[in-house]
C-alpha cells in the first residue's frame, strides 16, 4: 500500500505556520510528513528557511505520524552533530523518523567560507560522512581522516531500533548511486518519465528499501490561479543557465528566471482538478512505495482542506 505524505516547506512557511499545518495533515488524513534541510530559501518571494532539527522536535511532540528529513552533511554540518540529533530525535520517537542524506547545494553550504566541490568529491564526502554516522548509531567509536575528520567520537543517546539512512537523488545517475549504501532511496520529479528512470535505476544499481517521491504541485480553484501561485513561489524552476547546485543566493536564481509556463509545468503539477491531479500524480508515482505532496502556494490550510474532502480519496482510489 502506497503511503501519503505531506511536505512541509520550510522555504517558503514559519515554523509556527508549519507545526499548525502538519497537525491539520495528521487531521485530514495524510499518513506522514517529509521537510528539506535548508539555511536558505530558493528566491526571495518565499521568504523562510527556519531551523529543521528544532522544529522537528516539536512537530512530532504534537503528533503521531513519522517524519523524514532531507539533509546534506559533510560541510555546513558535521556528520558527529547529524548522528547525535538522529539518535536524539529516534530515542524519543521510535520507528517514527527517517532521514535523507544527499551531498547538498551551494545555497545552503556556501556560508561556512569553503570552498564548494565538485560533485564527484561531494560525494565522496557524503559516502564518508554516510559511513560515519552509521557507525555512531551502532554505537562505535568513530575515527576519520579523509574529506571528513572525526577524532574518536561516540554518540551516547541512541535509537532503539536501527533508522533508515536514504539515499536523496535527483538525477539516475544519483539513483543508482546511491543504492550502494542507502535504505530506500528519495527523489522528486513531477514527470513520469523522469521518475521512473530514477527508480530503474536504482533497482537495477540493487538498490533495496523503500522508493520515496516528493511531488510539486499547485493546487487552485482555477488554472490560471494554479499557474500565477506557481509562478510567484516556485520561480526558480524557470531559471536558465545556472547550476542548481552551484548557485550561491536566491537573488541569483532570481537574475536566471526567464519566464515560461512550459518550464514551469515541467517542475510542478498545474491543476484545478483534484480528480485529474489525482490521476497525473498516480502516474508519477508508479512504483513508489510512499509519495509527499508539497503545495507551492502560501494558503497551506485551504490546501490541506481540500486534501481531506477531494484529493487523497480520489487518490487512494487510484494507487
Amino acid at each position: 500500500m502506497v503511503t501519503i505524505g505531506y511536505h512541509a516547506s520550510h522555504e517558503q512557511h514559519t515554523p509556527r505556520e508549519l507545526l499548525s499545518a502538519v497537525r491539520l495533515a495528521e487531521l485530514v488524513g495524510f499518513d506522514e510528513v517529509m521537510c528539506s534541510d535548508h539555511l536558505a530559501p530558493w528566491t526571495t518571494a518565499q521568504g523562510q528557511s527556519g531551523f529543521a532539527w528544532s522544529w522537528l522536535g516539536a512537530a512530532m511532540a504534537q503528533t503521531g505520524i513519522p517524519f523524514g528529513l532531507v539533509n546534506a552533511p559533510g560541510q555546513r554540518y558535521h556528520p558527529v552533530v547529524i548522528a547525535q540529533a538522529i539518535g536524539t530525535l529516534a530515542q524519543m520517537f521510535p520507528e517514527r523518523f527517517w532521514v535523507a542524506l544527499g551531498s547538498g547545494e551551494n545555497l545552503n553550504e556556501h556560508v561556512t567560507g569553503d570552498r564548494w566541490p565538485e560533485k564527484p568529491v561531494r560525494q565522496q564526502r557524503l559516502r564518508q560522512s554516510v559511513d560515519a554516522i552509521r557507525a555512531l548509531l551502532d554505537g562505535q567509536r568513530v575515527d576519520v581522516d579523509g574529506l571528513i575528520r572525526i577524532h574518536d567520537a561516540r554518540i551516547w543517546t541512541l535509537p532503539e531500533q536501527p533508522v533508515p539512512l536514504v539515499g536523496a537523488a535527483v538525477s539516475a545517475e544519483t539513483a543508482a548511486w546511491v543504492a550502494d549504501w542507502a535504505d530506500g532511496m528519495i527523489t522528486v520529479g513531477s514527470q513520469a518519465e523522469q521518475t521512473a528512470e530514477a527508480l530503474r535505476r536504482f533497482r537495477d544499481a540493487g538498490g533495496r528499501g523503500p522508493a520515496r517521491l516528493q511531488i510539486h504541485l499547485s493546487l487552485e480553484p482555477t488554472r490560471e490561479m494554479a499557474l500565477a501561485t506557481a509562478r510567484e513561489q516556485w520561480s526558480q524552476t524557470m531559471a536558465q543557465g545556472v547550476s542548481t547546485w552551484d548557485v550561491e543566493n536566491p537573488e541569483d536564481f532570481e537574475a536566471a528566471i526567464v519566464p515560461s509556463d512550459d518550464a514551469l509545468e515541467q517542475g510542478v503539477l498545474i491543476a484545478a482538478d483534484p480528480a485529474d491531479l489525482a490521476e497525473r500524480i498516480a502516474e508519477v508515482a508508479q512504483g513508489y512505495d510512499h509519495i509527499y505532496l508539497h503545495h507551492v502556494g502560501r494558503d497551506q490550510a485551504d490546501f490541506l482542506r481540500r486534501c481531506e474532502s477531494d484529493l487523497l480519496p480520489r487518490l487512494r482510489s487510484v494507487l
